[in-house]
């Protein structure tokens, strides 16, 4: 049974449960969220001008769009003010900011009739966030920068809660995954994208699916383990949003979380979070309860440098 719930009011740490037990979560745009999309939009408008974002493609090579992103997009996850926009959300949707720990927040684009899908702007078979080495406790925060419609949105595939899905994620270490596919070269890929993401190996049945289109400055909040994509966009626009991810220290401590159906990964995404009070890492002791052996053979985290990206 999956249920979506508006607006709730219900408590973080009950909402937090609820995610953990397969449902979904949708808010109304308010004053922090348009506040971080203004913000956002005012980047979006900057880079891709004289010309309007969302069509943009229309008018740009494959080549220049991609050139565009390559600098947007780190800009944006590594600004000072996205990190302090987020935390005025976390507070306004009832965090214990103490105990709130998140990655960096993403700008997604997803460009119109399959313009350019890969690289830094790469279209999202169906997946779940834990065959990437994220914890069970990963909550996903989704927010759209500008209106979305039901054929640019993502779309939700409920049936796999508590079904597996045959996948490739046991040959996907987080650490080696650092080391090797993350920097300037991403954006290269035009074509196609060469990088192991782990994907279904079994053909995944797209419906009954869910597609929550909700207005620019809305969020929609999902658990990690939810099988989730892109949907193809026909809509003639490109789509942008932004996602961060999000780890509660009481539930990674209590190892609280959905249930693990069919992940593989090895590595843990645990040392990426940072507090929401003063970005402080999430404690060693708590981290070495995801780690594993694999702790040597790449990076135990992705280091930022300037002019790279993910």
């Amino acid at each position: 049974m999956n249920t979506v719930y508006y607006d709730s009011s219900m408590s973080d740490d009950d909402r937090r449960q609820a995610l953990f037990e397969g449902q979904l979560f949708v808010y109304s745009p308010r004053k922090s969220t348009l506040a971080f999309i203004e913000f956002a939009r005012g980047l979006i408008r900057e880079a891709f001008a004289p010309h309007d974002p969302e069509s943009a493609q229309h008018l740009v090579s494959v080549e220049e769009f991609a050139e565009i992103l390559i600098k947007l997009k780190p800009g944006f996850i590594h600004h000072p003010q996205s990190k302090a926009l987020m935390r005025d959300i976390f507070t306004d949707m009832g965090c214990d900011l103490e105990k709130t720990y998140f990655d960096v927040p993403k700008m997604r684009s997803s460009t119109s009739d399959n313009y350019l899908t890969t690289g830094i702007a790469y279209a999202w078979h169906p997946h779940r966030d834990t065959w990437y080495s994220a914890p069970p406790s990963q909550i996903n925060w989704w927010i759209p920068i500008f209106d979305i419609e039901s054929n640019n949105a993502m779309a939700f595939h409920p049936a796999y809660w508590t079904k597996g899905v045959k996948n490739s994620s046991k040959g996907y270490n987080y650490y080696k995954w650092n080391l090797q596919h993350r920097g300037d070269h991403v954006g290269k890929f035009l074509k196609e994208d060469p990088r192991p993401l782990p994907k279904p190996i079994e053909t995944v049945e797209l419906d009954p699916q869910i597609r929550l289109i909700a207005p620019a400055g809305s969020i929609i909040l999902f658990s990690g383990a939810q099988l989730h994509s892109s949907v193809p966009n026909t809509s003639g626009k490109t789509r942008f949003s932004i996602d961060f991810r999000v780890v509660n220290l009481d539930d990674a401590a209590a190892k609280k979380g959905a249930p693990n159906i069919d992940s593989e990964c090895t590595g843990t995404t645990m040392r990426d979070y940072l507090r929401a009070t003063d970005h402080a890492h999430i404690p060693n002791d708590i981290v070495t309860l995801y780690d594993d052996e694999t702790s040597d053979s790449g990076e135990l985290m992705y280091k930022h440098e300037a002019g790279h990206h993910h």
